[in-house]
């Protein structure tokens, strides 16, 4: 911990009032005497490490909302709770949300770790040989702490900022450990106000994914004779040995290779065989429109969509690929064959709370904004574009109001359109499942989805992890690639890569160029 004693003999052990903007100089002037902070004084508000082996980590709140098991993942570390974050927690814990489930999840946590304990701010210890405590933020004490406590309150001196408060503690935590103290936050404007004020600062990097996992990458080649490729395409299925397989994992979509001109796609199975893509002409809907594949990797997601042995498939494309189109159509195909008892559309809200209860209406048109790309796709699919329906739609009278072909499957339960955010407490079974979307989702949001699908049912979760409003995840941390890499590799598992746009040229340019 810095000392006064190596400040002039005029100057020692006087701190500045903040009040006063008076430099420090070798004479002696009127300035408040104030002493700093006593060892015993910083052990009282926890800023002193139980042992002084290990870091310490100073959590945002959104780290825990983010990851409640996040306490016991830091090892041999020392984790630091600050008063300020159990507050923060407090706002949320009400909420009937995956964050307010959360907030409550990790305030039990918390409580069962302290249970019996007299002292929070010495700290428990964690099953990794590390230990947890609670942290004060006093700013009486503060302004007797060192230089670049002081010099920090100047620069941010709004104290009612929580983040502030927050970033003083990682700096007072500092000041009285040998060993390396280290903010953790999700939050990217705080990463760079602490990285200005000279804090150490992470992101919570537990739950994140290797790069390659989200990178755009073209489908594995494996390399076949001819007269395998003969036997594969005339058989629908041909067996490699394993040391030809590299990393190909179960379910993985593959180009079958002889020669730079012959190649074939095909699917590894569990039995570690490949197999011929069953992918029909096209996805048919009665009195609907028909859906074709246009691209390899629409003939990839559709053999996967209509695999009834496969019950997950996650799908990364960027806009306009049509993954969405292509699962609802597949929904649509698979409920009117009857292999499923209906089709459930969602997709997260991330401004789910007050913001919606401004909007007007009914539950069902307050959230109709939110859900209205479900309903184009539903209007596309299903409303006959021949020129006799058109007449048809011409000659009703002004006033009487069209009823859309879709509109009797929800009255009667077949298909379901609703927001993410009432998904918690439900069990989904013989459903085929369709989330949009899901790279808005934390990985405990993600969980919460998959755990809640029944025997019989199959999700379907699509989206593109370059496309992210949610403050608190990334390309390499959001629900959908998480659960990606988590359950790759489950018999019951695919994953498709679209990276051809087929919205329109226009679509395509902008995805790439802008």
């Amino acid at each position: 911990m810095p000392t006064h004693s190596d400040e002039p003999q005029a100057v020692q052990d006087i701190l500045l009032d903040e009040s006063k903007d008076v430099p420090l100089s070798s004479t002696a002037q009127t300035v408040i005497t104030k002493k700093p902070i006593s060892s015993e004084k910083a052990k009282d508000l926890g800023l002193v490490a139980p042992s002084a082996s290990g870091k310490n980590y100073v959590l945002d709140t959104n780290v825990l909302l983010h990851d409640p098991a996040c306490l016991q993942k830091f090892q041999e570390n020392h984790v630091c709770i600050s008063t300020d974050v159990l507050s923060e927690l407090d706002r949320f814990k009400n909420e009937q949300t995956e964050r307010g489930a959360n907030a409550r999840r990790i305030h039990r946590k918390i409580c069962e770790l302290f249970e019996g304990v007299e002292t929070l701010t010495n700290g428990v210890t964690t099953d990794g040989g590390g230990s947890i405590r609670i942290i004060l933020f006093d700013p009486a004490s503060s302004e007797k702490s060192s230089a670049q406590v002081r010099q920090f309150l100047r620069i941010f001196p709004d104290r009612d900022k929580a983040d502030h408060r927050i970033m003083a503690c990682a700096i007072m935590v500092a000041d009285f450990n040998e060993t390396p103290t280290i903010l953790v936050t999700k939050d990217l404007n705080m990463q760079l106000k602490a990285r200005s004020a000279g804090i150490k600062v992470q992101d919570y990097l537990n739950d994140k994914v290797d790069l390659q996992e989200v990178s755009p990458k073209d489908k594995s080649h494996i390399d076949v004779s001819s007269h395998e490729l003969q036997r594969f395409a005339s058989t629908g299925f041909l067996e490699v040995e394993k040391e030809r397989l590299k990393e190909i994992v179960t379910n993985q979509y593959v180009l079958l290779e002889s020669g730079p001109k012959s190649t074939i796609p095909a699917r590894l199975d569990a039995d570690g065989t490949f197999h011929k893509l069953l992918t029909p002409d096209a996805l048919r809907i009665p009195d609907g429109n028909h859906l074709k594949p246009l691209n390899l990797g629409q003939k990839c997601l559709i053999d996967a969509l209509l695999n009834p042995e496969i019950t997950l498939v996650t799908c990364f494309g960027q806009a306009g690929t049509g993954k969405t189109l292509v699962a609802i159509a597949a929904g649509l195909h698979e409920m009117f064959r009857n292999s499923y008892q209906g089709l459930v559309i969602s997709r997260p809200v991330i401004t789910m709370g007050k913001d919606m209860g401004y909007l007007p209406g009914s539950l069902e048109e307050k959230m109709r904004p939110w859900l209205q790309p479900v309903y184009d796709a539903l209007d596309l699919l299903m409303t006959p574009t021949n020129k006799g329906s058109k007449r048809k739609q011409q000659k009703q009278g002004a006033n009487e109001q069209v009823v859309k072909p879709y509109e009797k499957y929800i009255q009667q339960g077949l298909i379901e359109i609703e927001a993410l955010a009432y998904i918690r407490g439900r069990s989904i079974p013989n459903r085929f499942f369709v989330l949009d979307e899901a790279q808005q989702l934390s990985p405990q949001e993600a969980k919460t989805v998959v755990t809640r699908i029944s025997e019989g049912s199959k999700l379907i979760m699509l989206g593109d992890p370059d496309q992210i409003d949610n403050p608190y995840v990334d390309s390499r941390s959001n629900g959908l690639v998480y659960t990606h890499n988590k359950l790759k590799g489950q018999d019951f598992v695919a994953h498709v890569n679209l990276d051809k746009g087929e919205r329109s040229a226009l679509a395509e340019a902008a995805a790439s160029l802008m």
